[in-house]
């Protein structure tokens, strides 16, 4: 990648890692996932001629050309895709000044209305108007191949990502990896035009597969399971592009950590059962009523509550906190999620693709609630359909399953066991080895 065409997009996107020759910086927590692969490709017999053509490969580096140019593009709506890009930046790490990875937010290439008008859609009708959600959610998985609206969407993203595809394309990486379905459409244009020589990957950040994800021109897939990567399959993927890796999680989540020192850290007590709570990145859900609801239910317990970036929730919960000394702490945005888990017996939360990878990862069974209808919504079925997570449709309802868990320690133990064996600590790892993989 040239340098000044690399130096352009981290001054002008916001660029959450960026490592080179052995140095890192880090700017924001967060993890998504997507790839960029170069391989010999078969076509798949029953799949349409767009899908079975595979974008052509690069020519292979010289020896001594440089390091492998990765950029992962992911798109600041909610935390997730940027914490699983953040995840596979990180895992380049140790690869030194082979691997050269630089992570942007695509929305920071486009212009301000656009990023205002996309990330405030989205938290408005996914928060406030879930039925309108789910309807759109539905919608769009299955569309006319080339309805007015969706040709009329193309039309007015690719009017306002100008800057962003000019610089992609000037930068010519490697790799480009996608943990966001927009930049992934967007370029996935540019390599069936010619314009883009990058072979382009897309990580999928939720236990299902919308229709948003799939374009002719993407060179590779990684699912967070079997179940998404036979989706991709009925969706007329080559099995060949298709990767399970698992959703990339920060190498945190794949520590094995001393409870009792993260207890001290933390002020409590590492005896205690102890339940996290998390309204994730976005502070989605009311929290300050559910810690209040939890709080006063029978039992030795102590309640940890992880409040994003919702500043009031945090207010409240620092006053409710004061009422409850010694069973209640809370904290705001952390970049030291794994640790407060690593003290948890059990998981309160949005079932969020990554925050449902990383709870996976950690071995910590789940109690779901406030889904967003569409992708939360499927992943929280994941679960339910595993073992590993419960699920609660009202206060009542969370209430009581959280006493019966309580109750139950065996119940408790059973759904630890089944989290444990869906996590994929390694995912980031995985995901880097099959794109280093690919051009070297």
């Amino acid at each position: 990648m040239a340098d000044a065409s690399l130096a352009s997009l981290r001054r002008q996107g916001i660029t959450a890692w960026v490592k080179g020759a052995g140095a890192t910086s880090w700017l924001h927590w967060g993890l998504a996932k997507t790839v960029t692969h170069r391989c010999a490709q078969s076509p798949h017999p029953s799949a349409p001629e767009e899908l079975r053509r595979a974008p052509a490969a690069r020519d292979t580096q010289p020896p001594g050309r440089g390091p492998v140019s990765i950029l992962v593009l992911s798109a600041s709506v909610g935390s997730g895709h940027t914490r699983a890009a953040d995840a596979v930046c990180e895992a380049a790490a140790p690869r030194g000044a082979a691997v050269s990875v630089t992570h942007v937010d695509a929305l920071g290439l486009m212009s301000a209305s656009f990023r205002r008008a996309y990330a405030g859609w989205y938290l408005a009708l996914a928060g406030r108007h879930p039925d309108v959600w789910s309807w759109l959610y539905r919608a769009t998985n299955d569309p006319a191949p080339e309805s007015w609206a969706g040709r009329l969407r193309r039309r007015v993203e690719r009017l306002h990502a100008r800057r962003l595809l000019r610089q992609v394309v000037a930068a010519q990486p490697d790799l480009v990896l996608c943990t966001h379905f927009m930049p992934a459409e967007l370029l996935a244009r540019e390599v069936v035009e010619g314009r883009l020589r990058s072979p382009v990957w897309v990580a999928v950040t939720d236990f299902d597969l919308h229709r948003m994800w799939v374009h002719e021109g993407i060179s590779g897939y990684f699912a967070a399971n079997e179940e998404v990567a036979y989706r991709m399959r009925a969706r007329h993927i080559p099995p060949e592009r298709i990767h399970v890796t698992g959703i990339p999680v920060m190498q945190d989540f794949q520590r094995q950590f001393d409870r009792r020192a993260c207890a001290r850290r933390l002020g409590i007590n590492p005896q205690r059962t102890t339940l996290l709570l998390m309204g994730g990145g976005a502070g989605f859900g009311t929290l300050v009523e559910v810690a209040e609801r939890l709080i006063r239910l029978p039992g030795d317990f102590q309640l940890l509550v992880l409040a994003g970036t919702n500043g009031v929730a945090l207010d409240g919960l620092h006053r409710l906190a004061a009422l409850h000394p010694g069973r209640l702490f809370a904290s705001g945005f952390t970049s030291h999620v794994a640790s407060w888990m690593a003290c948890a017996d059990l998981v309160i939360t949005k079932p969020g693709g990554l925050t449902v990878a990383e709870s996976l990862a950690m071995g910590l069974p789940m109690i779901v609630h406030g889904a967003i209808p569409g992708q939360e919504e499927r992943n929280a079925d994941f679960l339910l359909e595993h073992g590993a997570a419960l699920k609660a449709t009202d206060g009542v309802t969370l209430e009581y399953r959280v006493r019966y868990l309580m109750d139950h320690p065996e119940a408790l133990a059973s759904m630890r066991r089944r989290a444990r064996a869906l996590g994929r600590s390694d995912s980031a790892r995985a995901v880097l080895r099959v794109l280093i993989d690919t051009v070297t």
